[in-house]
C-alpha cells in the first residue's frame, strides 16, 4: 500500500479519536452490544426452551392414545414447532412476526400461529433492538458523525492545500481518509462479532459446519458495507462547500436509504400486488373443496362417481367385498384432493408476497443498506424464505400422518360392520408410536446464496462504484 495513504489514514485516525466525546461513542456502542446481545441470547434461550418443551408434550400427548380407530387419530393431530437459528440472537429478522407453531390435522391446513408479535405490546412493532440493527443502522451514523468533516473542514482550513503542496495527491488524500475511517468503523463493528461467536461457542449444541459457514458469510459482508459507507462519506465531504452541507447530505442519504425507500416499496408492493385476508384465503379455498368434492358426505356427487368406479375395477357391487377398507379409500383420496387445493392457493398467496417482496429486492441494487438487511436476515434464517421452508416442511409432515393414518385404516379396518366384537375398529397404539416426530431443518446454506445473490452483487457493485468514482473525482479536484 502506498506510504502517503498509510500516513493520511493513521494521522485522520489519530485526530478523530483526539477528542473526547468521540471516545463517548465507544462507550455507547458497547453499552448497545451488551443490552442487544442479551436481550438476543434471552430470547433465543427462552424460546429453544418453550419449543423443546412443548414438543415433548404434543409428542408425548400423541403417544399416550390408547387402542383406537386411525381416522380418529388422523383428526386429534399434532403440533409442529419452529426452531430457531443460532444466528437469530445476532438478527432477528422477521421471526418474530411469522409465527412458530402450527395445528396439523386430517383435511385442514391451519396457518402459522403464535408469533412474538402477538403476544407483545405494540413497542415491538416499531423495531428490535438486535446487534444486527446496530450495525445496519445506528453505525452509518457514527460512521458519518465521525467523517462528515474529513475533507470538507480542511477546505476551511486550508490545510488541504498544504497538504497537496507537501507531496500528496488528491487520490492519495481520498483513498487514505477512507480507509482511516473504514479502519474506525471496524473498531465499532468487530465486537459485535467477537460477541456473537463467543455466544455461539458457549450455547449448547449451536456450533457446527452450517453455522460456521453462515457466520463466516456475515463477518465478511459487513466489512464491504461499510467500506462502501467510509468511501461514501469522503466523498460527500469532499464535494461540498463546507462540513455543514456535508452532514445534511450524510443525514438525506442515511433518511432515503433507511426509512423512506424501504417504507415506499413496500407500500408500493402492497398496492400493486394486493394479498387476500385470511378469511377471503380461507373463504376461496373452502369454496373449492365444495366444488370438488367432500369426502365426509356420502352423497357427494364426485365420491359417488369415484365408488362406481372402484367396485367397477375390483369387479364386485358393495364396498363391504372390497380386499380393503372403503372410508379409508375415500379419505385418502379426500385428503389428496384437498392438499392439492391448499397447496395451490398457498403457493400463489406466497407467489404474491414475494412480488410485494421483489420490489425491495430490486431496490437492493440501489440501496445498500437493503442488501446488507436481506443478506444478514437470511444466513440467520429469520428472513421471509425460511419461514416459507418451516411452513412446507410442517405441511409434508401433516400429508404424511393424515395419509399414513388412511393407509393403516384401509389395512387393518374391515369393511363389514362387527356388532358385538369388542376391537373390531381399533388397532394398535404402536402404529402411531412408531410414526416418526416433527423435525424442523433449516434452509441449506448453498440455497440461501442462491436466493441472495443479488443482495451480495449489490454491495459488491457500489464498492467497486464508488473506488471508481473517487478514482474520477481526484483527476479534477482542486483544493481551493
Amino acid at each position: 500500500m502506498n506510504y502517503n495513504i498509510r500516513l493520511i489514514a493513521k494521522q485522520f485516525w489519530s485526530d478523530t479519536f483526539r477528542p473526547g466525546p468521540n471516545y463517548l461513542l465507544l462507550v455507547v456502542n458497547f453499552v448497545l452490544l451488551i443490552y442487544a446481545a442479551y436481550s438476543g441470547f434471552e430470547n433465543y434461550r427462552k424460546q429453544d426452551k418453550i419449543r423443546e418443551h412443548y414438543q415433548v408434550e404434543a409428542r408425548n400427548s400423541w403417544e399416550a392414545n390408547p387402542d383406537k380407530h386411525p381416522h380418529r387419530m388422523a383428526h386429534f393431530g399434532t403440533f409442529a414447532f419452529r426452531k430457531k437459528h443460532p444466528l437469530s440472537i445476532f438478527d432477528f429478522g422477521v421471526g418474530n412476526f411469522t409465527g412458530n407453531a402450527v395445528f396439523l390435522e386430517a383435511h385442514k391446513q391451519n396457518s402459522v400461529n403464535f408469533s412474538e408479535a402477538s403476544f407483545s405490546t405494540g413497542m415491538l412493532r416499531f423495531g428490535e433492538l438486535s446487534m444486527a440493527m446496530i450495525l445496519q443502522v445506528i453505525v452509518p451514523l457514527i460512521v458519518f458523525f465521525l467523517g462528515f468533516s474529513c475533507i470538507s473542514s480542511e477546505y476551511e482550513k486550508g490545510i488541504l492545500k498544504v497538504s497537496i503542496v507537501q507531496g500528496a495527491s488528491w487520490k492519495e488524500i481520498l483513498f487514505g481518509k477512507s480507509l482511516g475511517l473504514f479502519g474506525m468503523a471496524m473498531v465499532f463493528y468487530l465486537p459485535f462479532m467477537v460477541v456473537t461467536l463467543i455466544i455461539l461457542m458457549i450455547g449448547h449444541n449451536t456450533m457446527n459446519g452450517d453455522v460456521l459457514i453462515r457466520f463466516a458469510s456475515l463477518f465478511f459482508a459487513y466489512p464491504l458495507y461499510y467500506f462502501l459507507i467510509s468511501t461514501l462519506t469522503v466523498l460527500i465531504s469532499a464535494m461540498s462547500k463546507n462540513s455543514r452541507d456535508a452532514l445534511i447530505r450524510l443525514l438525506a442519504i442515511w433518511l432515503i436509504f433507511v426509512i423512506f425507500s424501504p417504507k415506499a416499496m413496500m407500500a408500493l408492493g402492497y398496492y400493486y400486488y394486493p394479498s387476500p385476508s385470511k378469511i377471503e384465503f380461507e373463504t376461496l379455498i373452502e369454496k373449492e373443496l365444495i366444488r370438488k368434492g367432500d369426502s365426509h358426505n356420502p352423497d357427494d356427487p364426485y365420491f359417488q362417481a369415484l365408488r362406481d368406479s372402484v367396485l367397477q375395477v375390483h369387479r364386485v357391487k358393495n364396498v363391504e367385498d372390497l380386499p380393503f377398507n372403503y372410508s379409508g379409500f375415500v379419505m385418502r383420496e379426500g385428503e389428496r384432493n384437498s392438499s392439492e387445493i391448499y397447496r395451490d392457493h398457498q403457493h400463489r398467496l406466497m407467489q404474491t408476497y414475494r412480488k410485494q417482496y421483489s420490489l425491495i429486492r430490486h431496490l437492493s441494487i440501489l440501496n445498500p443498506y437493503l442488501a446488507i438487511k436481506n443478506f444478514s436476515m437470511a444466513l440467520a434464517g429469520t428472513d421471509f424464505e425460511s419461514y416459507v421452508h418451516f411452513q412446507n416442511q410442517a405441511e409434508n409432515y401433516r400429508y404424511q400422518l393424515a395419509q399414513e393414518m388412511n393407509e393403516l385404516q384401509m389395512e387393518h379396518i374391515s369393511n363389514r360392520p362387527q356388532t358385538g366384537t369388542s376391537g373390531a375398529n381399533i388397532i394398535s397404539r404402536k402404529h402411531w408410536t412408531s410414526f416418526p416426530d416433527f423435525n424442523h431443518d433449516s434452509l441449506k446454506t448453498g440455497d440461501l446464496w442462491l436466493s441472495e445473490w443479488g443482495s451480495m452483487v449489490s454491495l459488491l457493485l457500489w464498492a467497486s462504484l464508488l473506488g471508481i468514482l473517487t478514482v474520477y473525482y481526484s483527476r479534477k479536484a482542486k483544493a481551493v
